[in-house]
């Protein structure tokens, strides 16, 4: 009997067992049917237990593996895929030994999506250890960069290039390290942001590099020339000033890249050459700016340089041969002819400074001017001229010549002064007349 029962087909069928869990199911669900008066579907049953206990499985090992405290620190610690792929794999055992007895069809299905909920679980812990090793690679670039060009730009390319690939590899190697065994992530996005963020910093260093050593040879070239030229303000200073610019700028036009031994494209090269532009202008328009500030303290040195030294620089000396209203008119002329060359920065070549001297002279020296011509420096702007050029506006030329001409007045009233003091005396013809009469009685007396 026993070996009958053993070798029964019913006895061999373990496919359409029902584990002793998932009886009282089975019964249920027979008795159902039984009442409906439906045709009893054996496996059909199986499946039914199997779904709801492989799911009850699924979900405990799924918790379980969710409130793990390891998780919570595993992201900081070397070996977080490895780590993480083992904790994965033993919880999936842990599924695979309890779910051994249900259908196979079932329990495939509900192991794949144990898996997938795992691996969407770990995603975001997995997307930001690879933040995490991107801005640290980021900032260990930018440090160790930085210290080797330690203030050159000669073989920056070069530099450039290694140091780029040396901390590529380094991430490359971080990923590796941070790969999960059952996932198949694209860690490529994050990489490409990672050289992107590299490059986008070299470039920036290198901007600078360029940017500050060019603008300081520019600063030598010119501030100093620049500055010299308008203290000495005349009808040369402007197309002088035009000439070194041009000058500077051919100097450094296209020569950025060979600076810097770094690779552009023409783009860049072009922008390069624009900023140096702008800058050789900047240069000239701030040290015209400053000296406008100290246009009066020039007009007074001017002055005092016409007004006392003749056109040999040997000191003036006041005597009767000496015009000192026409030196002083002429150094007045000459102490105006700062004011105009300051009053307006005039790099573009379309002005020569002509129209406003004129109306300086017109306004300021001409002593027998009329109210029309007084009027010509009651604005704010000069006649086409754009306020963005403008140093010093009519209204305020005005009041400098006021003030200039109080603070020189002492230096002529000194002049006449002294030119009176130098005079010989002057005595009447009768006088003169006496005193010769006297003279030869007296020398009559002694010869006798």
């Amino acid at each position: 009997m026993r070996q009958k029962f053993i070798h029964n087909e019913l006895a061999g069928d373990r496919q359409a067992v029902v584990p002793a869990s998932g009886f009282s199911l089975s019964l249920q669900e027979i008795w159902e049917k039984i009442k409906k008066n439906r045709d009893l579907d054996i496996p059909s049953i199986k499946v039914l237990v199997a779904t709801v206990r492989c799911e009850e499985i699924a979900n405990e090992k799924y918790s379980a593996f969710a409130a793990n405290e390891e998780l919570k620190v595993i992201s900081v610690h070397p070996g977080f895929g490895k780590k993480l792929s083992s904790m994965i794999y033993t919880c999936i055992s842990g599924y695979d030994e309890e779910a051994t007895y249900y259908d196979e069809g079932v329990k495939s299905v509900k192991r794949k999506q144990l898996e997938e909920k795992l691996l969407q679980f770990v995603q975001p812990k997995f997307q930001d250890l690879l933040e995490l090793k991107r801005s640290f690679t980021l900032d260990k670039f930018k440090e160790a960069f930085d210290k080797d060009l330690d203030g050159v730009i000669k073989g920056f390319s070069v530099t450039a290039r290694n140091s780029t690939e040396s901390f590529m590899a380094q991430f490359d190697e971080g990923c590796a390290d941070a790969v999960i065994k059952q996932a198949n992530w694209d860690t490529s996005k994050v990489r490409d942001k990672l050289r992107r963020d590299i490059e986008a910093h070299v470039a920036s260093v290198h901007a600078d590099k360029i940017k500050n050593h060019c603008e300081a040879k520019l600063r030598e070239l010119l501030s100093g020339p620049v500055e010299a030229l308008l203290k000495q303000a005349n009808n040369m200073t402007w197309p002088t000033i035009r000439r070194r610019l041009r000058e500077a700028e051919s100097a450094f036009s296209g020569s950025a890249a060979a600076i810097s031994g770094f690779e552009m494209d023409e783009q860049t090269k072009a922008k390069i050459d624009a900023n140096l532009e702008k800058y050789v202008r900047r240069i000239v328009e701030d040290k015209a700016k400053e000296e406008a500030r100290r246009v009066l303290k020039h007009m007074e040195e001017r002055f005092k340089t016409k007004f006392s030294y003749d056109s040999n620089s040997i000191p003036r000396v006041w005597n009767r041969r000496e015009n000192i209203g026409a030196i002083a008119r002429t150094a007045h002329s000459s102490s105006l002819e700062v004011l105009s060359v300051m009053a307006v920065i005039r790099l573009d070549g379309d002005d020569d400074g002509h129209k406003i001297q004129a109306t300086l002279n017109s306004a300021l020296l001409d002593k027998d001017m009329s109210t029309t011509t007084n009027d010509l420096l009651a604005s704010n702007t000069w006649e086409e001229v754009p306020s963005s050029k403008t140093l010093i506006i009519p209204l305020k030329c005005k009041e400098l010549w006021e003030e200039f001409k109080e603070n020189t007045k002492d230096i002529v009233s000194k002049a006449i002064a002294e030119q009176k003091a130098n005079a010989p005396l002057q005595l009447p013809p009768w006088v003169i007349g006496c005193l010769i009469f006297v003279g030869y009685n007296a020398i009559t007396r002694l010869i006798r």
